[in-house]
């Protein structure tokens, strides 16, 4: 049940109760796509740097180390040992990556694996029945993310598509629910808003979708190849067709002046890789912009990498040594970039529900842009 507390022009913070806690929204869900955060961290970790949601992916997980083995030891919770919410990913965005190797027929999608090569079928059944082995708190439907730029005519008919594999989903999703040997009997659905670059189609699949009655509601196929532009005026343009009292999920985005502009436009859940994958390759996100770590002026610098910073990084390292390890290649100069940079997303996400909260969005954002602008590459 979601319980809106305040809204400052299309901003919104809410409460999100699951069976597996209450998430404050805006939420940036950290992504640990095989049941780990790369880069060593370990789900301890994350209780430690204020971890609210754990995303993992449906489709991964079910081909190793499979969904069956998951929910014989006792479901995802158990098998990673975190106690919050965990989002599982449908598996519908591994359909439009994996391109070359799926076909998409009415009743879901063949395509072989990226691991073996062995013939997989996936439809919003199996989707559904496979997230329901893993016990997530919050399922995503099944969907095509159609390419960019895709045709009107494509796009129209993977959205239809699309629909109806939803109308599936949620059928499925309250058989499983109803079943003794369930591990959550409790799993949501949300569902996603697909329809590209165009308008009026995302605008009538908002509507089509908002009638379900679901948990909650995700614009997916963004960031896929699209101007930040263009990215900004299709959520203005589907958010305001979206219930207000469900949550509003930008999925796989993004920076984080992407999350900025996205929440002054009525968005409050996010994943995205970049945190993580930035920081195993030396770049640091901090108030002051991005820092790659590896430049050599910060081979004298005993500074920790943001000052004021209370992640684990920062309270005990200089950027000095984080570059040696990065140099060296030792494998704790990425953990501890995934750490800080990990803190540094999920605390930003505290300082915009406090905005919010306080009615100062507007004033914060523009401040935060201001002095995010400095980025090294």
């Amino acid at each position: 049940m979601y319980r809106l507390i305040a809204r400052d022009g299309m901003a919104k913070s809410g409460e999100f109760v699951t069976v597996h806690g209450t998430i404050q929204t805006p939420v940036f869900m950290n992504v640990g796509t095989a049941a780990a955060i790369k880069g060593a961290v370990s789900t301890a970790d994350l209780y430690e740097i204020g971890t609210q949601v754990q995303l993992s992916n449906t489709y991964h997980l079910h081909v190793r180390p499979g969904d069956k083995v998951i929910k014989q030891l006792g479901g995802l919770h158990r098998f990673m040992v975190w106690e919050r919410p965990i989002l599982t990913d449908s598996g519908g965005f591994q359909v439009f990556s994996l391109a070359g190797l799926r076909r998409i027929k009415e009743e879901g999608v063949y395509f072989n694996s990226h691991i073996d090569g062995r013939k997989i079928f996936m439809g919003p059944e199996e989707s559904i029945q496979i997230q329901s082995n893993l016990g997530s708190t919050i399922a995503m439907a099944f969907d095509e993310c159609p390419p960019y730029p895709s045709s009107r005519e494509y796009m129209q008919d993977s959205v239809d598509r699309t629909t109806r594999w939803l109308v599936r989903c949620k059928k499925e999703l309250q058989r499983l629910n109803s079943l003794e040997d369930t591990i959550n009997k409790k799993q949501m659905l949300f569902g996603i808003n697909q329809g590209g670059t165009y308008a009026d189609i995302r605008i009538e699949h908002a509507k089509q979708i908002t009638e379900l009655e679901l948990d909650g509601y995700a614009l997916g196929g963004l960031a896929v190849g699209e101007s930040h532009e263009e990215m900004y005026y299709i959520i203005e343009e589907t958010v305001p067709y979206l219930p207000v009292d469900k949550p509003v999920y930008l999925m796989g985005v993004g920076t984080p002046a992407n999350i900025l502009e996205a929440v002054d436009r009525g968005v409050d859940f996010f994943d995205c890789v970049y945190p993580t994958r930035n920081g195993r390759h030396g770049h640091a996100y901090t108030n002051k912009g991005k820092m790659n770590l590896m430049n050599a002026k910060y081979e004298l610098d005993s500074l920790p990498i943001e000052e004021g910073c209370a992640c684990p990084a920062c309270t005990r390292y200089s950027r000095a040594y984080i570059r040696h390890l990065l140099k060296a290649r030792e494998m704790l100069g990425m953990r501890l970039l995934v750490l800080h940079n990990l803190y540094f997303y999920n605390h930003m996400m505290e300082e915009i529900r406090l905005a919010i909260r306080e009615g100062r969005y507007k004033q914060y954002k523009k401040q935060k842009l201001e002095s995010l602008a400095n980025s090294e590459e």
